[in-house]
């Protein structure tokens, strides 16, 4: 599955868990660990939890399994590495402290179907 298809199949997974601020961030030719960053925000520790297992459900579906997965015990922050897509769920005031999209101000964003109130903050509306 092509980077992007993948990544946009993470955010449809989170959107549908009622994950917040979703992002994708296009990081091809910037790093080497990753194509994509995936990023949402949880109001809870328990629906960090939840998004993070619907996105891996959703994955194992369709026969994509992460290569390994970091901080589902506490339910902060999750990281799911796909390989080419490595996907971040915070809880809002973690998201918010670590601000891992202003270290990439300059990346390209994806635009995510059904998140317009996160489109809108990137575009300053």
């Amino acid at each position: 599955m092509r980077p992007q298809t993948l990544a946009l199949k993470v955010a449809r997974a989170a959107l549908d868990k009622g994950a917040r601020s979703v992002q994708i961030l296009d990081l091809r030719g910037k790093v080497d660990y990753a194509d994509m960053l995936v990023l949402c925000s949880g109001t809870s520790s328990k629906h960090v939890t939840a998004v993070a297992e619907a996105v891996d459900g959703a994955l194992r579906r369709a026969h994509v399994r992460p290569a390994t997965v970091e901080g589902a015990a506490l339910g902060h922050w999750v990281l799911l590495d796909y390989g080419d897509v490595v996907v971040h769920v915070f809880l809002e005031e973690v998201r918010a402290y670590y601000d891992i999209e202003g270290l990439w101000l300059d990346a390209p964003r994806i635009p995510v179907p059904g998140d317009e109130p996160a489109a809108a903050a990137v575009r300053g509306g």
